[in-house]
């Protein structure tokens, strides 16, 4: 199975450091929509895995959360494309939980459910959480410099291996034309 794993804010829309609290928030990184379309022509499954704090930090609930996904996957649809599966991380920093990226269980969740080796599995993401998470399951860390991409590429130790994309788009060229 060919299988590409995409954070949400930062990679696919834009991110705020106030959180995408509404649907009306949530607004597609140029392009990205169609990168994922592409992708899943090409016979892959997409699969986001996100950090979604804003849920344990009260600043909205699942049926808001629910509802921006909603957006996203009508979205996706009017350019042909699908997510295959969505996980998501609820928890604050405090909690202390093992699926909040950089923590690998997410990503452990996701080749269980799939029954795939994650090894050099693409992990495209924006921040040092993500590029981290995907080092630790042996996937192939991928970092745009849309969201928090340029201050991740600016900032010290990026995973051994990582590569890096303008954005969604041209990391998705490359995956397909590899």
């Amino acid at each position: 199975m060919k299988l590409v794993i995409i954070d949400r804010d930062g990679v696919i829309n834009f991110d705020s450091d106030q959180y995408i609290k509404a649907p009306a928030e949530w607004k597609p990184i140029p392009q990205s929509l169609e990168a994922i379309a592409r992708l899943n022509h090409a016979g892959y499954r997409v699969v986001v895995a996100t950090n979604q704090s804003g849920v344990g930090r009260g600043l909205f609930g699942m049926a808001t959360l629910n509802a921006i996904n909603e957006k996203m996957y009508r979205a996706l649809a009017n350019v042909g494309g699908r997510i295959d599966a969505l996980f998501f991380c609820p928890h604050t920093n405090e909690c202390n939980c093992d699926c909040r990226k950089p923590k690998p269980g997410m990503l452990l969740d996701i080749s269980k459910r799939f029954n795939v080796n994650l090894k050099n599995v693409p992990f495209i993401g924006d921040s040092l959480k993500d590029l981290q998470a995907a080092q630790a399951v042996g996937a192939k860390p991928i970092l745009v410099r849309t969201g928090k991409g340029e201050e991740t590429n600016a900032g010290q130790g990026l995973p051994k291996g990582t590569i890096q994309f303008v954005d969604l788009n041209d990391a998705v060229k490359h995956i397909i034309s590899h």
